[in-house]
C-alpha cells in the first residue's frame, strides 16, 4: 500500500462491509522500502507496532470484549452530555462491524523498547509519532479505495491480552478495514468551513 499524496479522498467511515473476497497486502512502499514513520531529528526508535487481524475467531473475541466495555460505558460510565453528543452518530454499545470487517488493524504505542540484552530503550514523542503514523495509515487506506472506522474502546487492555502483545505496548486504536457494502449509509455530518479552522497571519 502506497501513500500517493496528502490529498484525502472523500471516503467516510463505514459500519457495513462488502462480503467480496480480497487480500490486504501490507508492506513498505516499493520505491523507498520504508514504512510511514514520521521523520524527525531524533533517534530512529519507532514507538509503535501494528497487528493485522484476519482470523475470524480472534475478531469474534475482540468484538465480544469491546462490546462488554462499550456496554458498561453507555450504561454507566458516560455522562449525559457525552451520550447526547454521540446521538447524531446513531452509535450504541453493539459493534458488529468489528467482526464483519474483513480485516482489523490494531495499532499499539510502545512506551519503551528493548535492546538485545534486555535493557530498556526510552522512547520520546510516543503519542505524537503514533498519531502521525495512524493519520498516514488512514490516508493510505482511503487512497487505496478502502473504508475505515477508527474505534477506541475504553479501557482497551483486552486488545493486548487477546493479541498477546508485550507489557511495554499499549493499544492506541482499533481500525476495521474493508470495502463498503452496496447501499450502506453514513451519518449526514456537516464539516466546518475552512475559515472556521484556519487563521492566517
Amino acid at each position: 500500500m502506497q501513500l500517493h499524496g496528502l490529498q484525502s479522498r472523500p471516503e467516510r467511515t463505514k459500519y457495513v462491509w462488502a462480503a467480496s473476497a480480497w487480500t490486504l497486502a501490507v508492506g513498505p512502499c516499493p520505491k523507498s522500502r520504508r514504512s510511514y514513520e514520521p521523520i524527525w531529528k531524533r533517534p530512529r526508535y519507532w514507538p509503535f507496532w501494528a497487528v493485522v487481524v484476519a482470523d475470524q475467531e480472534i475478531k469474534r473475541r475482540i468484538r465480544e470484549a469491546a462490546e462488554a466495555e462499550e456496554r458498561r460505558s453507555y450504561e454507566s460510565r458516560m455522562p449525559d452530555a457525552w451520550l447526547e453528543a454521540l446521538r447524531p452518530l446513531g452509535t450504541d454499545w453493539r459493534k458488529a462491524h468489528i467482526e464483519d470487517a474483513p480485516y482489523l488493524i490494531v495499532v499499539f504505542e510502545q512506551a519503551y523498547g528493548r535492546r538485545p540484552n534486555g535493557s530498556k530503550i526510552k522512547h520520546y514523542y510516543v503519542k505524537e509519532s503514533v498519531g502521525i503514523a495512524v493519520g498516514l495509515l488512514l490516508t493510505s487506506l482511503h487512497d487505496a479505495g478502502l473504508a475505515t472506522l477508527t474505534h477506541t474502546p475504553s479501557p482497551m487492555g483486552f486488545l493486548r491480552e487477546i493479541l498477546e502483545r508485550p507489557e511495554n505496548e499499549r493499544p492506541y486504536v482499533l481500525i476495521p478495514v474493508g470495502y463498503p457494502a452496496d447501499g450502506c449509509t453514513v451519518p449526514e455530518l456537516e464539516r466546518k468551513p475552512l475559515d472556521e479552522i484556519l487563521v492566517r497571519r
